[in-house]
C-alpha cells in the first residue's frame, strides 16, 4: 500500500479524547500510515483548569504530548480532528486552531485532503452528531475529502454513530474513560481514513 502520512488532532479537557486520539493513532499506524499525534494549545484560565481536577491531572499528564502546528496539516494526506461537544459544537480550543489555516486553505494546501472527526459529549444526546457535523462545515470549504466510519464494519452496529466515533462520558455512559468498543471503532475509523488516502495518493500517482 502507498505510504501515507497521517495527522491525529485533538482537544481533550480530562483525557476521553486523548483516549480516542490514541486508538486513532494506532489504527492508522496498523494500517500502514506515519502518524503524528498532537493536541491543540489549551487557552482556559488556570482558575478555570485547577477548579476541576481531572482537567487538571490531564494537563499535566500530557504535558508531553506535542501541540499542533501548520506543519502537521500541511505534511499530512490525511487528518483526523478530535473535540468534545461544546454545547452540540467544537470547543474553542481546536476551533481557535483551525482559525490560523487561512493561509494554507488560501494557497490551496488543505485541498484534497482526506479528512474525518471523532468526538465525546457528557450526555447520550449530547450534540455528537451536530459537532461533527460542524466540524465538516470546514471541511467543505477546504475541499477536503470526508470519510466517515459510516457502517463500514461490525465494530460500528455497537457504537451507533456513522458520522464519527463517538463516547459518552456521563449519564448512560461510560464514566471510567472510553470503552474499548468506543476505542476498536476509533481504530477502525483511522484505518478507513488511511486506506482512503493512500488509494487517492496511489490514484493520483499512476
Amino acid at each position: 500500500m502507498t505510504a501515507v502520512n497521517v495527522s491525529v488532532i485533538y482537544y481533550s479537557a480530562t483525557g476521553n479524547l486523548h483516549a480516542m486520539a490514541l486508538a486513532a493513532a494506532e489504527g492508522a499506524e496498523k494500517a500502514g500510515a506515519n502518524v503524528r499525534l498532537r493536541k491543540v494549545r489549551e487557552l482556559a484560565p488556570p482558575e478555570a483548569i485547577e477548579s476541576v481536577p481531572a482537567w487538571a491531572r490531564h494537563l499535566r499528564d500530557t504535558a508531553h504530548v506535542e501541540e499542533a502546528a501548520l506543519d502537521d496539516l500541511s505534511w499530512a494526506d490525511a487528518v483526523l480532528f478530535g473535540t468534545p461537544t461544546r454545547f452540540g459544537n467544537v470547543s474553542s480550543q481546536l476551533k481557535a486552531f483551525i482559525d490560523t489555516t487561512g493561509g494554507l486553505w488560501q494557497s490551496g494546501a488543505l485541498a484534497d485532503k482526506v479528512v474525518s472527526a471523532f468526538t465525546a459529549s457528557g450526555t447520550a444526546h449530547g450534540g455528537q452528531e451536530s459537532t461533527i457535523l460542524a466540524l465538516s462545515n470546514t471541511f467543505y470549504h477546504w475541499g477536503g475529502i470526508i470519510v466517515p466510519p459510516g457502517y463500514t464494519d461490525p465494530v460500528q452496529f455497537r457504537t451507533g454513530n456513522p458520522y464519527g466515533t463517538s463516547h459518552v462520558s456521563g449519564v448512560g455512559g461510560s464514566a471510567g474513560g472510553p470503552t474499548e468498543v468506543v476505542l476498536q471503532a476509533a481504530r477502525h475509523q483511522a484505518a478507513r481514513v488511511t486506506r482512503t488516502a493512500a488509494a487517492l495518493k496511489a490514484g493520483r500517482a499512476a
